[in-house]
């Protein structure tokens, strides 16, 4: 396993709103997915989260203080560990800067988890959602 200084850092959130998940597809449209992105130098994690969960799926709201945890997967030749959060979405905008390269839509807990191919990720939203009211 690589050190973790060789990580490429990344951020995401888990968006829900009432019982509904929110997942986004991936820029291919292949897989579903929640929105997350590279932490840029200056950024925070927490930060990120919101940002990428504006861009990707026009959503605002609020991040749990804690993340609910991270995984680990291989891209762009490296490892990406993603420290993931979940959102309380406070507003659902019709238009958002990656409208045209991505779906939103929203699931119950048992779609939405059959929706998630990424393991890691399908074990944080397992936990998530356990600690969501039902």
């Amino acid at each position: 396993m690589q050190p973790a200084a060789n990580y490429i850092r990344q951020a995401a959130a888990i968006p829900v709103r009432a019982e509904a998940i929110c997942l986004v597809t991936s820029t291919s449209g292949k897989r579903w997915v929640i929105p997350k992105g590279i932490i840029d130098p200056g950024m925070t994690a927490p930060q990120t989260a919101l940002q990428e969960t504006w861009e990707e799926a026009g959503l605002v709201g609020e991040l749990e203080p804690r993340p609910v945890g991270s995984y680990l997967y291989d891209k762009w030749g490296g490892t990406c560990h993603v420290t993931v959060y979940v959102m309380r979405v406070t507003e659902v905008h019709d238009d958002w800067p990656e409208k045209s390269l991505r779906q939103r839509a929203w699931f119950d807990r048992s779609q939405a988890l059959a929706r998630i191919e990424e393991e890691g990720l399908r074990d944080l939203l397992v936990k998530a959602l356990t600690d969501l009211p039902k």
